[in-house]
């Protein structure tokens, strides 16, 4: 697969550099064409401003979203964001590593994803055939896996399903579907590094092979199967028909339920 590994680790000594460290070349070896943005070590600014935005800028009170779009359209957005698309663009799996800050990803990598995926690239492009804007199962990102490499201090069990964390999913819930899942990538289920300051001996080995092995199958693996905006579960408010998961409410009525038969 040509993959992209984003790194968000203000530290290359960390467990997390350590272990992409050890992980990409070994992906290399396997055939994959691996493409790295650090982003720590890049510098890269995380701060959306009107500043990205070259030539005239954008006129008092226009929505950011709006003067994105312009700026994609016209190729005026700064270089260091028209890099990362085009990163993006080549990709077939992205592969967001970081570690998990109060239940969330990293500043650093939120105004990545917030100065990149702009209105016109991953999201707000409609189909042609149908004058719809493709979001939630569909966008600009389609046809791509995203795969959130998340390490915690915090043990397995407290981010499973009755962990008093909550499940990694469930956790994660804007990165893989309010991210991924909006823009049309394919969100597989978060890949968990847990308790990582009391590892015994060998675990740091032994978690270099759980990832490698997980990597190099993501093409064949299935993804999180949320429900899709266009399949016919949401209603005209975008909220789920009467008859889809009665009874359900919150993250997990957007998944499709064990039949009961």
């Amino acid at each position: 697969m040509r993959i992209l590994w984003v790194l968000s680790h203000p530290d290359p000594a960390s467990l997390n550099g350590r272990l992409r460290d050890a992980v990409v070349p070994r992906l290399r070896e396997l055939g994959h064409d691996v493409v790295e943005s650090d982003l720590y070590r890049m510098g890269f600014d995380p701060v959306l401003s009107t500043a990205d935005l070259l030539g005239d800028p954008p006129g008092p009170g226009t929505p950011v979203s709006d003067w994105q779009r312009t700026g994609h359209q016209e190729g005026r957005l700064a270089a260091d964001i028209r890099a990362e698309q085009a990163k993006i663009r080549a990709a077939e799996l992205i592969v967001l590593q970081f570690p998990l800050w109060w239940y969330g990803v990293p500043a650093i990598l939120k105004g990545w994803i917030d100065r990149t995926l702009v209105n016109g690239f991953a999201f707000g492009v409609v189909d042609p055939a149908t004058g719809r804007v493709r979001k939630y199962g569909d966008g600009g990102l389609a046809g791509r896996r995203g795969l959130a490499v998340v390490s915690a201090g915090d043990r397995t069990a407290a981010l499973g399903p009755r962990g008093v964390s909550g499940h990694i999913d469930d956790v994660l819930w804007p990165l893989l579907h309010g991210t991924f899942h909006y823009t049309g990538t394919a969100p597989l289920h978060a890949h968990l590094l847990s308790s990582v300051h009391h590892w015994p001996e060998g675990q740091f080995e032994r978690e270099v092979e759980r990832l490698v092995t997980r990597v190099h199958g993501a093409d064949t693996e299935e993804p999180i199967p949320y429900r899709t905006l266009a399949g016919g579960d949401y209603g005209p408010d975008h909220t789920l028909r009467p008859e889809i998961a009665p009874g359900l409410t919150g993250n997990e009525a957007h998944l499709p339920q064990p039949s009961s038969t």
